[in-house]
């Protein structure tokens, strides 16, 4: 009987020993999805990429300004009779709030402004005059449209949504909130470079690098940064633009409160929070159009924004900013 009790001890420490040592492996899933690339890594032997497929066509069929059967495709058509599911309502909810909170810089109803500088699925207007312009923001203001029993009433069927700046971020949240359903808390997604990292590497923080702002095409790295359970999105102006017939750059960053496609003092802005992507991307949008002093100024009151922000000082020479 001693013999038996021993034998069954020493089995248990040996389970228990091989447990220690499995290790789960990394999967890794890419592809193009929302007009960009996306990488994903999470530490799982099951692969997911059916779910993950299915998952990024319900963002497109609500959100996706590019498919003109989508929920919000069709709200900016005019159609009223659309009841909007609970992926609209929470980004409808997210930018609501940051549009309060960054006094209207950050604004889905640039929609037309958007398209009228050719970065939109609507028709480019050629070197828009300051009457054109003043004629378009009569239709912008979030603040003109609401969300009511999963419809929308917008004050003019001229007010046009466009949430690309920030769907992306919400991609990769639906993608990581589906991770932590399945019980998988270490990964990283990764779409067009707005990103959710949770947990761990095999015990490390999921390391991410910045790009530095180089405006002749080349690419080289200006910081990395480790994630600890973080979100992260960056935008700048040095790589998307356009150059109209008077060599004027049009940046795709349209200032929501002047209606202007101009560069502000900021090249680039990382944004990371210990929250959703969606949220860091729309800070990052807002930010890049209110300049680099507003945005310090911004940040003196949410310190649970973590930002790295670069840009050229009077004598030409690319400075960073971090808190």
């Amino acid at each position: 009987m001693i013999k038996k009790v021993a034998f069954i001890g020493v089995l248990l420490l040996l389970m228990i020993a091989c447990k220690k040592e499995v290790t789960l492996n990394e999967t890794k899933l890419e592809g193009g999805v929302f007009g960009t690339t996306y990488h994903i890594t999470y530490l799982s032997d099951v692969d997911y990429q059916k779910q993950i497929d299915s998952l990024f066509y319900l963002v497109n069929k609500s959100l996706s300004t590019y498919m003109p059967t989508s929920d919000i495709s069709k709200i900016n058509q005019g159609d009223t009779t659309v009841v909007v599911d609970d992926m609209f309502v929470e980004v409808f909810e997210k930018a609501k709030k940051i549009y309060n909170e960054t006094d209207g810089y950050f604004d889905p109803t640039i929609g037309r402004l958007i398209d009228a500088y050719g970065f939109g699925s609507g028709k480019e207007k050629k070197n828009l005059t300051h009457e054109e312009i003043s004629a378009l923001m009569e239709n912008v203001g979030f603040d003109k449209v609401v969300l009511k029993h999963r419809k929308v009433y917008r004050e003019s069927e001229n007010i046009e949504f466009n949430v690309n700046a920030f769907a992306k971020g919400y991609g990769v949240d639906v993608v990581g909130r589906f991770f932590e359903s399945k019980n998988i808390h270490d990964y990283i997604v990764e779409i067009g470079g707005e990103i959710r990292a949770r947990g761990t590497k095999h015990g490390k923080l999921w390391k991410v690098a910045i790009e530095k702002p180089n405006i002749d095409g080349t690419r080289s790295i200006q910081k990395v940064i480790e994630l600890d359970n973080e979100s992260m999105a960056t935008s700048g102006n040095y790589r998307k633009y356009k150059v109209n017939e008077e060599g004027k750059k049009i940046v795709h960053t349209v200032n929501a409160k002047t209606g202007l496609a101009e560069e502000s003092n900021l090249l680039s802005v990382s944004v990371r929070l210990k929250g959703d992507c969606a949220d860091v991307d729309a800070y990052a949008t807002a930010f890049l159009a209110m300049g680099l002093e507003k945005t310090k100024a911004f940040l003196q009151k949410h310190p649970e924004l973590k930002v790295v922000l670069l840009y050229h000082n009077e004598t030409n020479e690319l400075v960073e900013y971090a808190n």
